[in-house]
Formats: structure tokens, sequence, C-alpha cells
């Protein structure tokens, strides 16, 4: 068998054998991240997703497992998860090498954006976000050994290893100066391609932008309620089944499972799920989805309102795909960066006919 360059086959045996899942067959990279690496894994007795998790701190084993329980738990309560195997020893997170690694049963599915969707199948995706919402914040409060939020795991039993639930909005100074820097990088390239010429156009124009918004700065004491969040809820981590009904299968990557503004996650949900190729939102699509998720959770209109404003002004104050591709020289989301940075000007033209579909 031949391993991939980033698992050497010595650490994929091991793994294998560690989970009880046979002799390794074949292992193929699916999936490639900041956070985390995926395989697709054969073995002599059958097929598996093999995830190595990439952030490896002396705490990494604590706070995955504790994600695994979530999702375990989660699956009890009928949403569609996909919880990982135990190992010999009974656990979820297998640390070889230095890495830690689960296995998680292989999901045919695949991943759908807003756009293949219908007004009904997005009403379905709001509810299942607001259902998502909701269960987390009853299977973590009803853990054993659970805390308060923020309160640091205190051993295997305890549940409650949470984040703060806001964080201060931008601040335009640090954004302007952003900005500058950026522009100077750009202008600094000795051969600039067309990319670099909208970067700086983009640049220029969100400049001016937030010269005239500034004043619409969130303040502090404005921001949603806050509660257990998937973190990082998009197309690409929802797996569609692939014959028909057409209906969610799977929801993956559970990484940023935090304690933060639960309708700030889902207006950013809905900012990437129906966003079109030209940078406009499907607001049709965006009123379906949102009455649904109002109605999974009972947020009402202001919750929601507050909620869309601070993720236009996060968005507005926003450029993490310049950063890495000017700053980590890393051009995986260059492809996303034209719809992004045209939705910040549509957004903001069309301010009010946004708050209203996801309030109304």
């Amino acid at each position: 068998m031949q391993s991939s360059p980033h698992l050497p086959g010595t650490t994929l045996t091991t793994l294998v054998r560690r989970f009880g899942a046979g002799e390794p067959l074949s292992c193929e990279p699916v999936a490639q991240g900041l956070l985390n690496r995926g395989y697709r894994l054969s073995t002599t007795r059958g097929r598996f997703f093999l995830k190595h998790h990439l952030d490896g701190d002396s705490g990494a084993p604590a706070r995955i497992e504790h994600q695994h329980r979530v999702t375990e738990r989660l699956g009890d309560v009928g949403l569609p998860v996909v919880p990982p195997f135990r190992d010999t020893a009974g656990r979820t997170v297998a640390v070889v090498a230095g890495g830690c690694y689960a296995l998680h049963p292989w999901v045919d599915g695949r991943h759908r954006d807003g756009g293949e969707l219908s007004r009904a199948q997005s009403r379905r995706l709001g509810a299942l976000l607001g259902l998502v919402h909701v269960r987390l914040g009853q299977v973590i409060t009803a853990a054993p050994g659970a805390g308060r939020a923020g309160e640091p795991a205190a051993g295997p039993a305890a549940e409650s290893a949470a984040e703060p639930g806001a964080e201060p909005s931008a601040d335009p100074e640090d954004t302007f100066a952003l900005i500058g820097e950026l522009l100077a990088r750009i202008r600094a390239r000795p051969r600039r391609d067309c990319f670099d010429e909208l970067a700086e156009h983009r640049l220029r124009e969100r400049r001016a932008l937030l010269r005239r918004h500034a004043h619409r700065r969130p303040p502090a004491g404005t921001e949603p309620v806050a509660g257990w969040v998937h973190g990082d809820f998009h197309p690409f981590n929802l797996l569609y089944r692939n014959r028909e009904p057409a209906e969610p299968v799977a929801i993956v990557d559970w990484d940023r499972l935090a304690v933060r503004p639960r309708a700030e996650e889902a207006v950013r949900a809905a900012a990437i799920f129906f966003l079109r190729p030209d940078g406009a939102l499907d607001l049709a699509k965006i009123r379906a989805y949102a009455a649904a998720y109002r109605a999974a959770t009972g947020a009402g209109a202001d919750e929601m309102a507050a909620a869309v404003h601070r993720v236009w002004w996060e968005r507005l104050n926003d450029f993490w795909m310049l950063r890495w591709r000017y700053r980590l020289r890393d051009r995986r989301t260059d492809p996303q960066f034209p719809a992004a940075a045209a939705l910040v000007v549509w957004w903001t033209d069309r301010y009010p006919a946004v708050r209203d579909a996801f309030c109304r």
C-alpha cells in the first residue's frame, strides 16, 4: 500500500490496528486545511474517514475528545452527525508520532451550496441549524461534570471548555492600517496579475466605504444571545445524500465548537450558503431559512437584527483571504475572493432589505 506523503505508513498501520479496523489497503487525501487533514481509508474491514487534527498543543486531545462526546450526544437525540470510533483503550483520539487522529465511519454524500437548494430545502436548512443550537445547549448542559461556560475542563468528565461568548467588534482604525499594509504588499510585487488588480480595487473601495460608515460600529453590549454553536457551519461541513430526497446526512468538522452569539452563526452561514457568484445574496431563500431558524430557536427580530449588523460590520472590516495570499502566500481562498468582496458592497447598498430578510 502507498501511504500519503503527510501520513507515513508506520503511523497509518499503528492507527488502523489501534482502532481495530483491520489492515490498511489504501489511503487517499480528501481534504486539507489549517485545522485538519482528511483521508479516505480503505481497510480489510471497510471504508473510513481518518482525520488528522493539526492543532497539536498539549490540550488538543482533551479538547477533541470533548467535541467527540458532544457529537455522540447529538447523534443520540437524532441529529445527523458522524461520531468517531473508539480505540482499543476506549478513547476517540489516538496520539501517534506526536499527531492527533480520529477515525470516523465513511459517509457517502456530497456538498450543496444554496444555489442547489430549493426554497423548501433552504427552510429545512434553517430549521436544522436552529435545532443544532437548541440541542447543543441541552446535551452540554446535561453532561456529567459540566460547569459554567468559560471554565477549563477539570478532568475526563468535564464538558464545558468554552470560549468567551462574544468578541469586540472590529476597530476601523486597525482596518485602515491593515488596508495600508496590504496595498503596500500588492504595489511592491514585481509582477502583478488580474487578482492583484482586483484586490487593489476592492481595498481602495472598502477604505472609502469604511470611512463613510465608521460611525456604525456596533457598540459593546449589543451582542445577540450567546450559546453553544458549531462554529464553522457552511456548505463544505454539511453532506447531503446522493439520492433523493436530497436531505442532510452529516454535519462534520466540529473543531470550532464554542460559546458564541447563536444568531451570528445563523447569519454568517446564510451569507456563505446563499452567496451568488456576482456577490449578491438570494434573499428569498434567506427569508425561508431565517424564518425556520427563528421558529426553531425562538430568536426574536431584535436578536436577528443585531446579528445582521455585527456580521455586516465584520465583513466590512475583514480581509482574511487577502491576508492568506499576501502574508502567508497561501492562495487556496483566491477563488472565493471576488464574490465575497463584491458582497460587502452589495450588502451595504441593500442593508435594510438584508436585515428584513432575516427578521421578518
